[in-house]
């Protein structure tokens, strides 16, 4: 019996979250759960977060693990105030740890490995209920990306965007567009019918709704970016990268992700403060 999937689009932050159960047991995982964060303010809120889990006691789940497909720079994960209500486990790629090692001077934070409760290696393999949940290491948007296969279903995280739109960027620290192109091909290996469930959508031109999930053989067919050959993708991804701008939650996400999705504890005076690099002249 294939696995349960029902998707929640953030639109604030263009991320899609899923919430995934065995129906022979009932067990559930939160994927890429999203924490609703105004920049401005300051202010964390979780009614995205809570939605996910009022329609899980509604239909009965357990919610036993969540998982994230890498450390994001574009929303800040629910990923500890799920696993507060829950008791689920976080598990992330095991080559966190090379994301933890950029970034923890960065900011001058403490990230360490067992911020998360499991480390998945290439071909790890673990239980949702009676699913098998296996794991493939898809680096090139950061080191540490990675993908969940579950039968006929693969859910791509930031290696892929919907058939019509195209690929993630490489340009962080620790990308590599190259090693995209690798890991793309490596999903694109698996059978056509293959299911494959985006990480984000921002509506390719000409299409007015968003949408999250393609097929390998849509992407194969259609997919503008795979149609460029390796170094053509390679030259593309490049100067198209160069010409982005930052994600605008980049600075709090990062910090806080790298974490499990952890805030630092509070200062003297009872308040969280997050830390903004400041660079150039300030003299």
């Amino acid at each position: 019996m294939p696995a349960a999937i029902r998707a929640f689009f953030h639109e604030g932050t263009n991320t899609v979250s899923y919430l995934i159960h065995d129906p022979a047991t009932r067990e559930a995982a939160v994927l890429d759960p999203v924490l609703d964060w105004d920049n401005a303010s300051g202010e964390a809120r979780t009614h995205s977060a809570q939605a996910i889990l009022d329609v899980a006691a509604a239909d009965g789940l357990r919610v036993a693990r969540i998982l994230e497909t890498h450390a994001h720079a574009d929303h800040l994960s629910a990923a500890p105030w799920i696993k507060a209500r829950t008791g689920a486990r976080i598990g992330i790629g095991a080559q966190i740890t090379e994301v933890q090692r950029i970034f923890r001077p960065v900011f001058d934070v403490e990230a360490e490995a067992d911020d998360f409760d499991d480390l998945w290696a290439d071909g790890a393999r673990f239980a949702l209920g009676a699913l098998e949940v296996e794991v493939l290491h898809v680096p090139g948007h950061t080191p540490a990306d990675i993908a969940y296969r579950i039968g006929d279903d693969v859910f791509v995280g930031d290696t892929l965007f919907m058939h019509d739109y195209g690929t993630a960027r490489c340009d962080f620290p620790g990308g590599d567009c190259r090693a995209l192109w690798r890991s793309i091909h490596r999903i694109l290996a698996l059978p056509d019918g293959t299911r494959l469930w985006m990480c984000h959508d921002y509506k390719a031109p000409g299409r007015d709704r968003f949408a999250w999930q393609s097929t390998v053989a849509e992407q194969k067919a259609h997919n503008p970016h795979l149609k460029l050959g390796e170094e053509g993708f390679v030259r593309f991804r490049q100067e198209r990268d160069a010409t982005l701008k930052a994600p605008a939650l980049l600075l709090p996400s990062i910090q806080v992700n790298i974490r499990a999705g952890r805030f630092p504890e509070a200062e003297r005076n009872g308040v969280r403060y997050l830390r903004l690099p400041v660079k150039g002249a300030v003299e």
